[in-house]
């Protein structure tokens, strides 16, 4: 049994935006979140910049007494998944709880609420430590916190594959759908990694980019890029069956038809140089998807501005989809909303879901200076409006884990 699989509802968060319709606008005019890192001082460290989530409230969505409780990446979850159901006008059916699950991934987990109550126990002792501790670090609190709300008792777990995080999530939550085991699905990432033991922790890997202006310190493709900026924020998507979307007369989106997982098995750091694991997970979608590689328009690629990975993952491209490469649309939204981690994948199939929708594929800002061995289309400063078929999203973790989701335009189909 495989059933239809649409999206009707998107909740995103980031330096883009703190709703869909913003963080669209902003990525679709190419204006960038990144900023001067606020969070924490940055003064002793190479990069202080980030993608941070600014002016968010998130008293707009979450109870001030358990928000004592939780860790700022748990709110992000639980802010953008109340938005993604609203988006998708869904309540969840009281006769039918258990046709309703939720898949959502992090990279780090409850980091924020760790290092704190560490902070406490350090100079307090261990008596004064929280006792919602332990139930609210967990990287399956924003799930049980979620499901808590909404009353949704079908499927529901955590997954964790660094920054392929939130592509795998979307696409297992598409599967268990698409296998007859649920009606909903509400899926995504979320990440708040914005402490200065991760900034130190990139630094020591020389990873991040070190440009002084903000706004042009990442550059995916070009020839002068020289690390990625870390970014915070959440990505939800409303995956439903095609029966049950119809039946309450949703509003769609757009079509998921495939996804794909891998693993490099090569270095818990760098890709392997031949690009095998996102190779394999590139074409696992299309073979999931019943596509051939000239049949996708677009992909939000994983782009994250490091000279390795923007070259392994053109070369990538170049041998899944040969001729047909030289007429693909390639971009990387990072500069805009920065590298999130475990809600990466999320936001950029969010984006991908809206390129389908909208028929625009979103620019690669800052590229200034071709590399010739990124030499693909790569949708350089400025949005293009253009027909998109199908759209693949891309990403890629530390430890070699892959993922890939393929989306199709609804209304054309």
């Amino acid at each position: 049994m495989s059933r239809e699989v649409v999206v009707t509802g998107l909740g995103l968060i980031s330096a883009a935006g703190n709703n869909t319709e913003d963080s669209w606008n902003n990525i679709v005019a190419g204006r960038s979140g990144i900023m001067t890192l606020s969070r924490f001082d940055a003064s002793e460290y190479d990069q202080a910049i980030a993608g941070e989530v600014h002016d968010f409230d998130p008293t707009e969505h979450v109870d001030p007494k358990l928000l004592r409780r939780i860790d700022l990446s748990t709110a992000f979850a639980i802010a953008a998944s109340l938005q993604a159901i609203s988006d998708a006008s869904i309540e969840i059916p009281a006769e039918h709880p258990d046709a309703v699950g939720i898949i959502l991934g992090t990279g780090i987990g409850g980091a924020h609420l760790m290092i704190e109550q560490q902070r406490v126990l350090d100079e307090k002792g261990p008596r004064r430590i929280s006792p919602f501790l332990m139930s609210n670090f967990l990287p399956d609190t924003a799930t049980g916190l979620v499901a808590i709300a909404l009353g949704a008792r079908g499927p529901n777990f955590a997954v964790s594959a660094a920054c392929a995080t939130g592509g795998a999530a979307v696409g297992e939550a598409a599967e268990a759908i698409a296998r007859g085991d649920v009606e909903v699905m509400i899926a995504g990432g979320f990440e708040a990694p914005l402490q200065p033991i991760y900034y130190a922790g990139f630094n020591a890997m020389r990873a991040l980019a070190t440009n002084e202006d903000p706004k042009q310190a990442l550059r995916p493709f070009d020839s002068e890029r020289n690390g990625f900026v870390l970014g915070e924020g959440a990505g939800v998507l409303v995956l439903e069956s095609l029966e049950h979307a119809k039946a309450r007369g949703a509003s769609i989106y757009a079509q998921w038809v495939g996804a794909a997982t891998s693993s490099d098995a090569y270095d818990m750091v760098a890709a392997a140089e031949d690009g095998r694991g996102i190779k394999e997970a590139m074409r696992g979608a299309l073979e999931h998807a019943g596509l051939k590689p000239e049949q996708i328009s677009y992909i939000n690629a994983h782009g994250t501005g490091t000279p390795l990975n923007d070259r392994v993952e053109t070369r990538a491209i170049h041998d899944v989809f040969g001729e047909s490469a030289k007429h693909l649309m390639v971009s990387s939204t990072k500069p805009i909303h920065g590298h999130m981690m475990g809600a990466s994948g999320a936001i950029e199939a969010a984006i991908c879901v809206l390129a389908c929708k909208h028929q625009i594929a979103p620019p690669t800002i800052n590229y200034a200076n071709p590399d010739p061995n990124c030499d693909l289309d790569y949708v350089p400063n400025t949005a293009r409006k253009a027909a998109i078929d199908y759209a693949m999203s891309t990403s890629v973790g530390l430890g070699g884990h892959n993922s890939a989701l393929i989306f199709r335009q609804w209304e054309n189909r």
